[in-house]
């Protein structure tokens, strides 16, 4: 019971730094994961810059159902099967954009990729944050994805930024990353293969 109401103060603390522009890392269902508000561009400035990652790399969101994800994507046809069949789960589908994703977004491609974690507390996360939220690895561009607090403190010790706040999970099970598959065109094509073995 306490450490169900640690983690229900956690994620609270975590949408007030959501709010703020901050940069959060949490556990998702592959590894440990950045978040920052997608649509606010100081955010995203910010995460880069803790990423160190270059601006111009496209970065993934996720959001809390379909219905939710239909706001922000054109899933007709099979990824709209694939994301009724997989979601939640570690399964980020590539999508042409609508208007409602901001042009600092992503700015170079006129697509987006979207996933619906199965995960309850990333779930819980961007469901009360009430917008979509980034989804990336908590790490420093390059090295390998986090699996604990402790592998996060490790990686940004010597780093000049940090994330803003971090909701320690313990240590998760080290699953492959989500499987990438980008359906912008008339078929889809897997752009990574990850936990999610696809066959279609």
């Amino acid at each position: 019971m306490q450490n169900e109401i640690a983690q229900q103060d956690d994620i609270a603390k975590a949408v007030e730094v959501l709010r703020s522009g901050g940069v959060v890392a949490h556990a998702t269902d592959t590894c440990y994961g950045f978040s920052c508000d997608a649509f606010n561009e100081d955010a995203l400035k910010r995460l880069f810059a803790v990423k160190q990652m270059p601006m111009n790399k496209p970065i993934s969101i996720m959001v809390a159902s379909l219905e939710e994800a239909k706001k922000y994507g054109e899933f007709t046809g099979l990824a709209l099967e694939l994301a009724q069949q997989h979601w939640p789960g570690a399964l980020t589908i590539i999508v042409p954009r609508k208007d409602l994703v901001p042009r600092f977004l992503n700015p170079t491609v006129n697509s987006i990729g979207i996933r619906v974690a199965n995960h309850e507390l990333s779930l819980e996360l961007v469901k009360r944050f009430g917008s979509p939220i980034t989804t990336t690895s908590a790490n420093v561009s390059g090295e390998m994805s986090p699996h604990s607090v402790d592998e996060i403190n490790a990686q940004f010790a010597a780093q000049p930024l940090k994330p803003d706040f971090i909701i320690d999970s313990g240590e998760i099970e080290k699953n492959p990353p989500s499987t990438i598959v980008d359906c912008t065109r008339s078929e889809c094509t897997i752009v990574r293969q990850g936990e999610l073995r696809l066959e279609y």
